[in-house]
């Protein structure tokens, strides 16, 4: 069985805030954050709003995308770090929210590449015929956890919510390849410290721009691809300077990449959802196109898939 993505969906707080903004805040400049990390504002959601608000937004989108109603719905994964309590799962507040059956419902916690998991976790319980749509949703309130005393992480994150519905595609459509894993000596190199994001940019840096180019390409490898098959590539808008990295390894024209991380900032496992949606809509990924997707975060933690777009 073929398994891909049939809708798609995302949420946006209203609230916009600047690099102009941060300045009045830490001491920091727009130049600076610009040039080092190629964002210039981030959305940030108000205290009514939650996680579970925003995933749930995002959820009725993708599914009102892919032309299901939430009865239709099998299974609920929400990726995310940042979820409304310790339990119960934002997952299982989703699935009131829009009024599913009682369907099995978790969160999985991968940090910035917990959409790509929840997608390959997904795609295992429509293969085996357990579920046939699965609701997998990238969810961060980032802002929650985010020290806007910390110059080196306030101007990085931002709050945002992307959706797809995973089920059966046609032939020669769907998921390609897959990449999973995580190397646990890094843990300390990104983690919540207390209340707070805790980064060492530099060890960061280093492990992304490495990973996500060897990812990127085993997916390539595996699904009996070449790099001049790639129609789009998206990787996770973390730092404009790592993916251009990933880019560039894979010679991908710059004009093949998703760039969305100057609008939006990283937010962490909604990232790639987010960037997904808006190239579809925007017309810029058609029917049999390869696109590449990879991300990395805590753990620390990556996650690729290669996937021919289409229903």
């Amino acid at each position: 069985m073929n398994v891909g993505i049939l809708g798609l969906g995302r949420y946006l707080p209203e609230r916009i805030l600047t690099n102009k903004d941060l300045e009045n805040m830490v001491d920091t400049s727009d130049e600076w954050i610009r040039t080092r990390t190629g964002i210039e504002e981030r959305r940030i959601a108000s205290d009514e709003v939650n996680t579970s608000h925003m995933a749930t937004f995002a959820a009725e989108k993708a599914i009102s995308d892919a032309g299901l109603t939430a009865e239709d719905i099998d299974m609920i994964l929400v990726a995310t770090v940042t979820p409304d309590h310790g339990f119960p799962s934002v997952a299982s507040m989703v699935q009131h929210n829009i009024g599913a059956r009682q369907v099995p419902a978790m969160d999985v916690s991968a940090a910035c590449a917990g959409f790509i998991y929840a997608v390959v976790t997904a795609k295992q319980f429509v293969e085996t015929g357990v579920a046939k749509h699965v609701l997998v949703i990238g969810v961060e309130k980032l802002s929650k956890i985010t020290d806007y005393t910390d110059r080196n992480t306030c101007v990085l994150f931002g709050d945002a919510a992307g959706a797809a519905i995973i089920g059966p595609v046609s032939d020669r459509k769907g998921i390609l390849s897959f990449d999973l894993g995580t190397d646990g000596r890094g843990k300390k190199h990104l983690f919540q410290d207390g209340d707070f994001i805790y980064m060492n940019g530099r060890e960061v840096f280093k492990f992304a721009v490495r990973q996500m180019g060897e990812s990127s390409l085993k997916v390539i490898e595996d699904a009996n691809l070449t790099k001049d098959d790639i129609d789009y590539f998206i990787p996770h808008q973390a730092n404009l300077r790592i993916m251009e990295s990933a880019r560039q390894r894979l010679d991908v024209p710059l004009e093949k990449m998703a760039y969305t991380v100057n609008k939006y900032g990283n937010t962490s496992s909604s990232t790639i959802p987010i960037a997904l949606y808006e190239a579809v809509k925007e017309g810029k990924i058609k029917d049999g196109d390869v696109i590449v997707m990879v991300g990395f975060g805590g753990g620390l933690s990556w996650g690729a898939m290669a996937l021919r777009w289409g229903k």
